[in-house]
């Protein structure tokens, strides 16, 4: 299929960008991730492999209730899809193998395997995690990193000596 979906997450239908969201989000919704970490659109009539550059949808909003362990983080993806911060859509993130640059991804749905569909956290968003963001103690390593639904979720290791 002569789809791909750019980092950014701008949705590409043969070279040139999809301008209506509904159609997007149409598309979204019956978008799979197979066990390999293959993408397809998957209707009742047609199944097609689609080119993912990074993540398919990208955090671009974040709302906060309560503090310290009481505290809920919700998103809000590109397609306008809330999501909880919490056992069932856990923050990971990944570094760079060359630049250890972070970069923060939220589940937004189970794929076929073991890998999620994801949407790559935006900066803004990343920035706005950090500031909330307090240490905490991981397998014996200091952490910093945000609660929600009273689980902790690691942004980056701290250096010795620092408090956060």
């Amino acid at each position: 299929m002569p789809f791909l979906i750019k980092r950014d997450g701008t949705w590409l239908y043969r070279g040139s960008p999809i301008g209506r969201k509904e159609l997007v989000c149409l598309f979204a919704s019956v978008l799979k991730r197979d066990a390999e970490g293959g993408f397809w659109l998957e209707t009742p009539a047609e199944r097609g492999r689609i080119e993912v550059e990074d993540a398919p949808f990208v955090a671009v909003e974040l709302d906060w209730t309560g503090i310290g362990h009481a505290q809920c983080l919700t998103l809000r993806t590109n397609i306008d899809q809330i999501v909880t911060v919490g056992p069932d859509h856990p923050i990971r993130v990944a570094h760079d193998l060359l630049t250890c640059e972070p970069t923060p991804y939220v589940h937004v749905r189970d794929g076929l395997g073991r890998l999620p569909i994801e949407a790559r956290i935006g900066r803004a968003v990343y920035y706005e995690l950090v500031a909330l963001a307090e240490p905490h103690i991981v397998q014996g390593r200091r952490m910093l990193g945000v609660w929600s639904n009273r689980r902790f979720f690691p942004l980056g290791e701290l250096p010795p000596g620092d408090d956060g």
